[in-house]
């Protein structure tokens, strides 16, 4: 699993802009653990990053 640090770095975007996408249901899917931390399986950011592939 994958820090919220580590995938706003992997995006080249900032922890607000994940977060805002969060709200807006744009994300990938986060996992909440207990002491509130955020963690993405890598398997889901790559979902996330196949279903915004370009088709040209």
């Amino acid at each position: 699993m994958l820090t919220l640090s580590q995938v706003c770095e992997e995006l080249q975007i900032s922890q607000s802009t994940f977060y805002d996408w969060r709200q807006k249901g744009r994300a990938p899917r986060c996992i909440k653990l207990p002491n509130g931390a955020l963690r993405v399986r890598r398997s889901d950011l790559e979902t996330w990053l196949d279903d915004r592939e370009d088709e040209d």
